[in-house]
């Protein structure tokens, strides 16, 4: 009697409902400002965010160990106890207090993201082989939107800091974040050994070349390949770059704005139309968009098309900064290649090294997203604070397409004999 096999689809249903909560880590902002308000410092609300950042990197890499041991179900689980119980305690903390709120929120909740994020990503690789980046692009999709609904809904749609106050909401995003990632990962399991989908063959294995996912390396293995480093790189220059224009995609169109004629109230309004609607929904867009056209066109081909894409009009931004509708091109081209890194990487990482260790492999690729986030806004801050905007957009886009070349340069990855 053949085995009852999940209906597929039921992952990318329960990929989208985990990310969508995880999406959280991107709505601090949100709540900065009564932050401020009731006696922090804008270096304390940063230090939550950077430190929900960095927790979630570290955190995703042992996840990815842990993941063979626990399984995938377990796993993301666990990720949305820890998440939702770090909001939720946060939530019966005094909000004046720095201290419970960076730990609960930051590390802890971090930890939450970073033990949950691994796990749609390894599931759906191995679900979907023929469908590799539409599914990464759609898991990650959830991961941006989700972002923009929980700011809104604090915010302008829901109100709900303004009617029942930060501890308040804490506590409701935590009982929400417990709930869609527990849900979500009812349905992450692996597919019986041996499975494939109906009418599709793997790509046959030619003297140990790992032909889209067909030989798997496993973490130490990965690492030594210079592929590995290449793929690094790429995503460090990629991620940077597009973790810089946002640091600056508020302030220095409004500078450019401004020095063009516009007053300061219109120039304010332009910038954040360019950052909240025209870049947020393209880097949602772009995650789906990438992905599913990296099926057609090949992962290689993509990335070196996204960063060659993106490389251009970084240096080209300051051109187009003082003008609204080039603005806001520019902040729509950015945000959509910007979320092609989260759909392209996991996807390049499975086929260059496997579908099968994806999920210890890829948060060893990821942390060039941490990298690359924290060379990308500290160069952006320091040549800002200096008044040359331009350079910082210069170097970001020149490291963009170095990168772009070295992602054509990279060939299938073969295990030592």
């Amino acid at each position: 009697m053949s085995e009852k096999v999940m209906n597929r689809w039921l992952v990318v249903l329960g990929a989208v409902l985990i990310q969508l909560a995880l999406g959280a880590i991107y709505a601090w902002s949100v709540f900065t400002p009564n932050l401020k308000s009731s006696g922090w410092s804008a270096a304390d609300t940063q230090y939550v965010f950077s430190a929900g950042l960095v927790t979630f990197a570290i955190i995703m890499v042992f996840a990815g160990r842990m993941m063979p041991k626990f399984g995938p179900r377990k796993l993301a689980i666990s990720g949305g106890v820890v998440l939702g119980l770090g909001y939720l305690v946060a939530g019966l903390m005094k909000t004046t207090d720095f201290l419970p709120i960076f730990i609960l929120v930051g590390i802890v909740g971090g930890a939450g993201i970073g033990l949950a994020y691994v796990v749609p990503v390894a599931v759906g690789t191995r679900w979907f082989p023929d469908k590799k980046g539409l599914i990464m692009g759609l898991a990650v999709a959830g991961f941006g939107f989700g972002a923009t609904g929980w700011v809104k809904a604090a915010g302008a749609w829901g109100h709900l800091i303004e009617n029942m106050g930060i501890s308040t909401t804490f506590v409701i995003y935590g009982a929400a974040f417990l709930v869609m990632v527990v849900l979500g990962g009812l349905f992450m399991v692996f597919p019986p050994e041996g499975w494939k989908p109906e009418g599709w063959n793997p790509p046959a294995e030619k003297s140990g070349v790992a032909a889209s996912g067909s030989v798997n390396f496993t973490s130490l293995q990965m690492l030594k390949t210079p592929q590995f480093f290449m793929i690094f790189f790429c995503f460090v220059a990629g991620g940077g770059a597009g973790l810089m224009s946002i640091g600056l995609m508020k302030l220095y169109p409004m500078q450019a704005l401004q020095a063009n004629g516009l007053s300061e109230a219109a120039a304010s309004a332009a910038a954040g139309t360019a950052m909240a609607v025209f870049f947020s929904l393209a880097n949602g867009l772009g995650r789906i968009g990438w992905g599913a056209m990296s099926d057609k066109l090949g992962r290689k081909l993509s990335i070196v098309i996204m960063l060659a894409t993106q490389g251009l009009i970084v240096l080209a931004f300051p051109k187009m900064a003082g003008s609204e509708n080039l603005l806001f091109l520019g902040a729509a081209i950015i945000g959509f290649n910007f979320g092609g890194n989260f759909a392209l990487f996991p996807s390049i990482t499975a086929d260059t090294f496997g579908n099968k260790f994806v999920g210890q492999n890829y948060p060893w690729v990821f942390l060039a997203y941490g990298v690359g986030g924290i060379a990308g806004p500290i160069m952006g801050g320091k040549l800002g604070g200096m008044g040359n905007f331009p350079l910082a957009f210069t170097i970001s886009g020149g490291a963009v397409l170095v990168a772009a070349v070295v992602a054509a340069l990279i060939k299938p990855a073969k295990l030592a004999e």
